[in-house]
């Protein structure tokens, strides 16, 4: 009788230390998740300010005498699809973050060759406002990179405690899963040849 209750006390506590176990990885599991969330949407929060700032840049540039009209056009059309691009913090995968990524390089090339057009007309260089533009997007630029390094650290964080024993075993059964972060854009690993 006293080995059977012996036996039945270790069972009960290894099932207590178990569901210790599983409620604690469980919570930081959840913590992490929701942090990954916040540092989304902040990623997101910054790309909308670029995106807010574009059409009073828009604006300012077309306000120049013969301005190139096909470049504010490229950077209207990219500033479009890059808005439409919707990823969910529910639903992080690499097709839709690197579909996103994709679209709002696609709106910084474009506002890149605008400005270097933009250099070709100095009557547009000399208006306050342009340069008050300028400012405020490199800022904006210095925040998405900042915003983006954040996000990649978070995601990082949250996929190490999920790939970690004994948390893969709650992460599988509770349905989280690793997520997706930030990466070089294509082509970025060579250098730019500059030429005078």
């Amino acid at each position: 009788m006293k080995s059977r209750n012996l036996v039945l006390i270790v069972v009960v506590v290894f099932i207590l230390i178990l569901g210790g176990c599983g409620c604690n990885g469980y919570n930081k599991m959840v913590n992490l998740d929701e942090d990954v969330k916040k540092s989304w949407n902040n990623v997101q929060s910054d790309y909308q300010r670029r995106a807010d700032l574009i059409p009073n840049l828009v604006s300012t540039v077309k306000g120049a005498a013969n301005f190139e009209t096909t470049t504010l056009t490229q950077v209207i059309e990219a500033r479009a699809k890059a808005t439409s691009v919707n990823v969910n913090a529910e639903n992080l995968t690499p097709e839709k973050v690197q579909q996103f990524q994709q679209a709002q390089g696609q709106l910084s090339g474009a506002l890149s060759r605008l400005l270097v057009v933009a250099e070709q007309y100095p009557q547009l260089q000399a208006t306050q406002s342009f340069r008050d533009l300028q400012v405020q997007l490199e800022g904006t630029e210095n925040r998405i990179k900042n915003s983006r390094n954040d996000f990649n650290a978070t995601v990082q964080t949250y996929n190490t405690t999920v790939r970690r024993f004994p948390n893969n075993i709650f992460a599988g059964m509770f349905g989280f899963s690793v997520k997706q972060g930030f990466t070089a854009d294509a082509g970025s690993e060579k250098a730019p040849k500059v030429a005078f």
